[in-house]
């Protein structure tokens, strides 16, 4: 191998560094875009209809009857709050990691639901609550959720985005250059 050579190597893993640079908070600011989407979409649905969403926590037969109209009624307006604040960009590391301890607690519902046998619609974006059997898909549900763990991974490793409130407040421009 010439000097060439590798000097070529050197400015090729260099011109990647720098276009990661420049890529990387474009990326993560589409993925805390899309997870605040997701969160706001899930709440909605659940938010104009508070019985529905009651009767998909209930589906689950996962907490107390005691607990289960608070859990319901309360987590659209969490789910909406948590969207605001990843849209907006504050805490976002933070905030990755909610999502992930979310997403946990989804897996475990879903999984639960599959484990015993239930035919349940989730109630995820809305409706919720038993369904004919045959009629849920839990693979599908899984797969879903396995994306939506990999948006919350990426945002943990890489919580760099433009356009953050968490910039902002450090007094760095909205839109930073590497």
């Amino acid at each position: 191998m010439s000097s060439t050579d590798a000097t070529d190597g050197v400015a090729t893993s260099r011109g990647f560094g720098a276009r990661w640079q420049i890529l990387q908070p474009w990326l993560s600011l589409a993925v805390r875009l899309a997870m605040g989407i997701i969160m706001i979409a899930a709440a909605i649905p659940k938010m104009i209809n508070i019985d529905q969403s009651v009767r998909a926590v209930r589906a689950y037969r996962l907490l107390p009857e005691a607990v289960v109209p608070l859990v319901g009624t309360a987590l659209p307006y969490l789910e909406l709050v948590f969207g605001l604040i990843l849209l907006v960009g504050v805490f976002v590391r933070w905030s990755a990691i909610v999502w992930l301890v979310l997403m946990a607690a989804f897996v475990f519902g879903v999984a639960w639901a599959w484990a015993k046998g239930y035919s349940i619609d989730c109630g995820c974006f809305g409706g919720g609550g038993d369904v004919a059997v045959g009629t849920t898909n839990y693979p599908e549900h899984m797969l879903e959720r396995a994306g939506f763990v990999a948006l919350g991974v990426f945002l943990l490793v890489f919580p760099r985005t433009h356009a953050s409130l968490d910039a902002w407040m450090k007094g760095e421009p909205l839109f930073s250059r590497p």
